[in-house]
């Protein structure tokens, strides 16, 4: 099975948000995150890259306006 980790990228750190991420649905300016085992996470950014090789999901945090 193909999963993904998701990872916050924060002055200039990764930090691991999820693991298991089985979808991500855009709701305004919040990421929802779904996992296998039913958690949600909501995370304040956005995809800055996808890699299928090594599943894994990079974010970034969203600049206020």
């Amino acid at each position: 099975m193909c999963l993904s980790k998701a990872y916050l990228e924060k002055d200039g750190e990764r930090q691991l948000v999820a693991e298991d991420v089985t979808a991500i649905e855009l709701t305004g300016d919040i990421l929802r995150l779904k996992t296998l085992f039913g958690e949600l996470k909501e995370v304040e950014a956005r995809v800055r890259e996808v890699d299928f090789l090594t599943h894994s999901i990079l974010l970034e945090e969203r600049q206020p306006a």
